[in-house]
């Protein structure tokens, strides 16, 4: 299932801060009618995105119903991507 959205970062300040992305809901419904193929535990869903030039393999973290999209340091950083941007996700889920 391939999906392509647009959406902010937002940063989640833990112990070390944390950047995702969310899963617009219309692209969470997409992702819940395969998610129990696809999930290998606590409801993560595993994907492979792109960000610009930039693919990664992750999963997205299920949130208040829908989901969030991890965004690594190794994609953050040379995009000098920070809480508040807007970016492009093209994400694929691994079944």
């Amino acid at each position: 299932m391939d999906i392509v959205f647009d959406g902010h970062v937002i940063e989640w300040r833990g112990p070390s801060p944390f950047y995702f992305v969310p899963v617009p809901e219309e692209q969470c419904a997409d992702v819940r009618e395969v998610a129990a193929m696809a999930t290998y535990g606590w409801g993560v869903v595993p994907v492979e995105a792109r960000i610009g030039e930039i693919a990664f393999t992750t999963s997205l973290f299920p949130k208040d119903g829908g989901y969030l999209l991890p965004i690594k340091s190794a994609v953050r950083k040379p995009h000098g991507l920070s809480a508040g941007d807007e970016v492009t996700v093209e994400m694929t889920v691994r079944l």
